[in-house]
């Protein structure tokens, strides 16, 4: 990269990354080791680990991992690979499971990670299960989410991370109560940061998104940024069968975590990198425990409509950026305030420090 790439810019001069950010073949090891690996990432929400042995699998780019409530009722997160030849530990998300066994030759490891027994190794010089566990991650658990990073150190501190949203939440829009869990998710030909720039800006909003338009006042929209998160709020005005009045909260939480805050519903976004021009996009929602099913399926049916908008006009900016065509333009100050934020996060791990 050159130095001019990766050098501080303000607002009001700023230009979006080069094209290269999001086409280049070697960014996708480079958005792993320098962001991904220094982050917090969300693996899964409490009513998915209620009892011991409920557990929930997650990929962190690129390492699957699986988050289960011990018998000491403890939520870990450890890798779900198994240390034999590196089977799945767990394919899919259970439940009350009393031990933990890899799914390709059946080495069995207690809920907190310690290697229990291992088929027929017997014959194996040396070989002790008490030598042997599953690597834990550096795991928090707020408002109802759980978090995990690679290495707590190499992390921001949780709680700068996640600083202010609390308060700004208040005791009655807290995210702990919600159940119902509904998920989607999306395979879309473009670079993990695409889908977060895209996710970033109400710019697009009148262009793109013509039936959340109508509910969200474009006038009002406003971007607020703190150090590791930035919020976007609206106004919002629908049918009282959707969400009714109030307001909704988008929150954006470095790298690539999104917060949906509705009027009773929670929907929580993670974009995981698949390769250099491919993404999966996993969407988790929950609802109050008041809503009831036509509410609920009411919310699917109008997400789905403006995910598939975001989809597709994602893939189109894929291939604008792969074009050869594109030079950096400048953004909107007014508009694109999240998107500079989220450029100037990625500037600073690019540069290989944590100070934006």
């Amino acid at each position: 990269m050159l130095p001019d790439d990766l050098a501080r810019q303000p607002l009001d001069s700023a230009t979006a990354l080069p094209a290269r950010f999001y086409v280049d073949p070697a960014m996708a090891a480079l958005d792993r080791r320098a962001v991904f690996e220094r982050g917090w990432q969300l693996v899964a929400h409490v009513s998915q680990l209620q009892a011991a042995g409920d557990h929930a699998i997650a990929d962190l780019a690129g390492l699957p991992v699986i988050a289960v409530r011990g018998a000491d009722s403890v939520i870990r997160v450890l890798h779900n690979v198994c240390r034999h030849r590196a089977g799945p530990i767990a394919q899919c998300d259970g439940l009350a499971a009393k031990s933990l066994r890899c799914r390709y030759h059946g080495w069995t490891y207690a809920l907190d990670g310690q290697l229990r027994s291992a088929p027929e190794m017997q014959d194996a010089k040396d070989f002790n299960v008490e030598d042997i566990h599953l690597p834990r991650l550096a795991v928090r658990t707020w408002q109802g989410l759980v978090f995990a990073a690679m290495v707590e150190a190499d992390a921001p501190p949780f709680d700068e991370f996640v600083a202010g949203i609390d308060a700004r939440l208040g005791p009655d829009r807290g995210l702990n109560g919600y159940r119902d869990h509904h998920r989607a998710t999306y395979d879309i030909a473009c670079n993990w940061k695409v889908y977060v720039d895209n996710y970033l800006e109400g710019y697009h909003l009148p262009h793109v998104h013509p039936g959340l338009n109508r509910v969200l006042d474009y006038r009002s929209y406003r971007t607020e940024l703190a150090r590791w998160h930035s919020l976007q709020w609206s106004p919002l005005e629908s049918d009282a069968a959707l969400y009714g009045n109030g307001d909704a909260l988008y929150y954006w939480l470095w790298p690539n975590t999104m917060l949906n805050i509705l009027p009773g519903r929670l929907q929580v976004n993670r974009v995981l990198p698949l390769g250099v021009d491919r993404c999966r996009v996993v969407f988790d929602s929950w609802y109050a425990p008041d809503a009831d099913a036509a509410r609920r399926a009411a919310d699917v049916e109008f997400s789905d409509v403006v995910q598939d908008e975001d989809v597709r006009i994602c893939e189109d900016v894929q291939r604008g950026l792969a074009s050869g065509s594109y030079a950096a333009g400048r953004l909107n100050p007014l508009r694109e305030s999240g998107v500079h934020h989220f450029h100037e996060l990625l500037r600073s791990a690019y540069r290989g420090n944590d100070t934006p």
